[in-house]
């Protein structure tokens, strides 16, 4: 797996899409969940959804219960929190591991893409977010401490660089 678009992920509510779809578009990947202290990052995800969407960013959701059991509903009780309490509209995909043996291979292809502090390609916590160009690569990793509104240079730069060619 050479790039973002040769993955493919389940939606919250049970569809399969391969990220394909989302070619030439900037994308922010967060581990996300529900009952975390970053939990309300959520909303600040949800704004920079409604800021740049228009101009070709896609923000995936993707809850995780593997840090200390913080997302521990149904995927369906996920999306019905993420929705009433932080208008959450941007796409969230199934609850997925992201370190282990059953780890997303997403995930462990954005692990090796962008490792953390010190080379780790363990994610430490919840809300790390991964920012991938147009081309489909990872432009940068970010901390679950890094909030939404702290992004918007790193957006705003991946924007303007052009579409990938087909």
């Amino acid at each position: 797996m050479t790039s973002f678009y040769d993955f493919s992920a389940t939606s919250i509510d049970g569809h399969t899409h391969t990220l394909a779809d989302y070619r030439g578009h900037v994308v922010l990947v967060v581990n996300t969940a529900s009952a975390c202290g970053f939990t309300p990052q959520l909303e600040g995800l949800q704004q920079l959804h409604q800021r740049y969407a228009d101009r070709g960013l896609v923000i995936l959701g993707f809850p995780c219960n593997q840090f200390g059991q913080q997302d521990k509903g149904s995927n369906a009780e996920i999306a019905n929190f993420c929705q009433r309490n932080y208008g959450v509209t941007f796409p969230m995909m199934s609850k997925v591991d992201v370190n282990g043996a059953h780890a997303h291979p997403l995930f462990t292809w954005l692990k090796a893409q962008a490792p953390g502090i010190l080379g780790t390609e363990m994610i430490k916590w919840n809300f790390t977010k991964f920012l991938l160009g147009r081309d489909g690569r990872v432009l940068q990793r970010f901390a679950p401490r890094d909030t939404p509104q702290s992004l918007g240079t790193a957006i705003e730069t991946a924007l303007q660089a052009p579409a990938a060619k087909a």
